[in-house]
C-alpha cells in the first residue's frame, strides 16, 4: 500500500465513502459492506459529522455511529479513518470551539482515541485561518488526531492556509479532497491541483464517480431508481456518452467493470493517491474492488484524458 503524502498512513488505492451507511445503507448492509472491503484488502474509510443530516429522521453522525460499531468488532488499528467538520447544522463554521468541541463528538460516535485524517470540510471566510489552523493544531498536540487536511478550498485560500502553517509552526495540511472525477475536471485541474503538487499535498477525490455516473448505469432511455438519479443525470450530454464509449471499450478490454475503469483513470493522475467511492450494496462494491489493482497503460490514461 501507498504511504499517503508526507504522513505514515499506509492506504489503499480505493477509499471507501461512508456517506450512504445510515442513509441508503443500513446498519447491517453497512457492516457487509464494509466486512467485504476491508477483506478485499481496503483500508481507508471517508465520512464526516453531517452524514447523513439530510436524510428523512436523521440529525448527522449516523455514519460516524455505524463505522464507530463496526469498528468495536474489528481490529481499530488496521483501519485509516478520516472525517470532517464544518457542514452539519450548529457545527457549519471553523471556529475554534467549533473545531475542538465537533472532534470530540465525532471521537466518541467513532468509539476511537484518535482520528487518523481530519478535514476542515469546507473553508470558512468568516473566521481568522490563524484561529481555524491553531485548533487542528491544537487537536493534533493533543494526540486526537494524526493529521489534518483541507477540502472546498479555492487554491488562494489553501496556499494561504498553508503559508500560515508553516510561519506558525502548526500542523499542516496534508491532503485536499475536491470535487474531481472523468467528466468534472475543471474546479481541480490547474491551479488547485498545481498548489497541491507544489506542497506535496494528497488529493482525495470525492464524488469520483460523478454521483454514479461514471458506473455506466445511466444511458439514454433507461431510468435508474437511485436517490442521486437527477444529479447523475445531467452528465447525459453527447460528452458523458463519448467518455462511456471509450469507458466500455477499456472495462472490455481489462474484462472489469466500467466504474473501475474510471477510478484507475482518476488514480493516475498527478497528486491523486485514492479515489473516494461508496456503495450501499456488495453488488455495487464489486464494481469498485477491481481499482485495487487494476492499472491502465498511458496511452488508454490519455484516450480518455483527450475526449
Amino acid at each position: 500500500m501507498p504511504i499517503l503524502s508526507t504522513t505514515d498512513l499506509n492506504v489503499s488505492r480505493l477509499c471507501l465513502g461512508g456517506n450512504v451507511f445510515g442513509w441508503t445503507a443500513d446498519e447491517a448492509e453497512s457492516f457487509a459492506v464494509l466486512d467485504a472491503y476491508t477483506a478485499a484488502g481496503g483500508n481507508f474509510l471517508d465520512t464526516a459529522d453531517v452524514y447523513s443530516a439530510w436524510a428523512e429522521g436523521n440529525s448527522g453522525g449516523e455514519s460516524e455511529t455505524i463505522i464507530g460499531r463496526w469498528l468495536a468488532r474489528n481490529d481499530r488499528d488496521q483501519v485509516v479513518v478520516a472525517t470532517k467538520v464544518g457542514m452539519l447544522a450548529g457545527f457549519g463554521n471553523q471556529k475554534r470551539d467549533t473545531v475542538l468541541t465537533a472532534a470530540e463528538r465525532s471521537l466518541k460516535r467513532l468509539g476511537v482515541d484518535h482520528i487518523d485524517l481530519y478535514y476542515n470540510h469546507l473553508d470558512d471566510p468568516n473566521t481568522p485561518l490563524e484561529e481555524t489552523l491553531a485548533a487542528y493544531d491544537q487537536l493534533v498536540r493533543d494526540g486526537k488526531v494524526r493529521y489534518v487536511a483541507a477540502s472546498n478550498f479555492s487554491a488562494e485560500r489553501l496556499a494561504l492556509a498553508l503559508e500560515i502553517q508553516e510561519r506558525e509552526g502548526f500542523a499542516k495540511f496534508v491532503a485536499l479532497q475536491p470535487e474531481y472525477n472523468l467528466v468534472s475536471r475543471d474546479k481541480f485541474e490547474g491551479e488547485l491541483q498545481d498548489t497541491a503538487a507544489a506542497h506535496d499535498l494528497a488529493t482525495l477525490p470525492y464524488w469520483s464517480l460523478a454521483r454514479g455516473f461514471l458506473t455506466g448505469k445511466y444511458r439514454p432511455g433507461v431510468e435508474v431508481q437511485s436517490a442521486r438519479a437527477g444529479a447523475a443525470s445531467k452528465y447525459l450530454d453527447e460528452h458523458g456518452l463519448q467518455v462511456l464509449e471509450v469507458l466500455d471499450e477499456l472495462a472490455e478490454t481489462h474484462e472489469t467493470t466500467v466504474a473501475s475503469v474510471a477510478l484507475a483513470w482518476l488514480a493516475q493522475q498527478p497528486t491523486v493517491a485514492a479515489p473516494i467511492a461508496s456503495a450501499r450494496t456488495l453488488e455495487q462494491l464489486s464494481d469498485l474492488l477491481p481499482l485495487l489493482t487494476l492499472e491502465l497503460t498511458q496511452a488508454e490514461v490519455d484516450r480518455l484524458s483527450a475526449i
